[in-house]
This record gives C-alpha cells, structure tokens and sequence, in this order.
C-alpha cells in the first residue's frame, strides 16, 4: 500500500500529493466539494486544513478522511489490479 507522504493544497480543490512510492501529481477533489459529507469543503478554509494521518490517509477536522489507495488510483488513472498486482494473491491465502 502507497501512503501520502506530502500534501500541498492549490487552488480550486485540487491537492499536489507525493507518495511513498514517489508517485506524484495533482489530483482534482473538486466533484466531492460540496457533496455529502464533504459538504463541509464549501468552506475553502477548511479544505486548506488537510492533513496526512498516521496510516498515510488525508484527513480533515470534523472527522473528513480520504483513504490513500483511492488517491493513489485517482492520480494514476490504475484499475486495482494494476496498482496493486498482489492484492489477488494475497487474498487467495487468506
């Protein structure tokens, strides 16, 4: 699993994110703003607030999370297969 080492927000809900893997590039949030529980994202500032939590995850106050395997597959345009060829395997042991 890649995590999110960096975020740096920009303009119009987009974030420039690296991760561990060093992948890097902006990925467009701003379908989400406004919508469901990202409701709270109509509030510009407190978009600007993202955060990286401890599992490597964008995390927002009010309890506002985006998982970074998404991320991840939002910025590569990867299916999961792709992103993560060992996922099958490791499922079949399980």
């Amino acid at each position: 699993m890649n995590k999110a080492k960096q975020v740096v927000v920009l303009d119009h809900y987009q974030l420039d994110l690296t991760f561990t893997d060093g992948t890097h590039g902006v990925v467009d949030l701003s379908s989400l703003a406004g919508r469901g529980v990202f409701a709270a994202w109509k509030d510009y500032a407190l978009f600007r607030r993202v955060a990286i939590g401890k599992d490597g995850d964008l995390v927002w106050p009010g309890g506002v999370d985006l998982c970074p395997d998404s991320l991840y597959l939002k910025l590569t345009g990867k299916n999961p297969d792709e992103a993560f060829p060992n996922l099958n395997n490791e499922l079949a042991h399980a």
